[in-house]
């Protein structure tokens, strides 16, 4: 039997690379935000953090929840 035919097919999708952020231009709030957290991450030693620590992070950047106003 031929070696080919025991290997699995070959494919053109490059392994390892995050779709969502290939070739994006990211604004300054985003940049900020990924920052932030890359180095919350760094600092906790936590690879994946909680909603919770991503919440830190954000309010820790200025974030506030809006108030919404009762209407009249």
């Amino acid at each position: 039997m031929p070696t080919a035919a025991l290997k699995p097919p070959r494919t053109t999708r490059r392994r390892k690379i995050d779709p969502t952020t290939c070739d994006r231009d990211y604004g300054s709030d985003e940049l900020e935000f990924m920052r932030a957290l890359e180095q919350y991450k760094r600092s906790s030693g936590r690879t994946f953090p909680t909603c919770s620590e991503v919440l830190e992070v954000l309010k820790s950047l200025g974030y506030t929840r809006p108030t919404a106003e009762c209407p009249a």
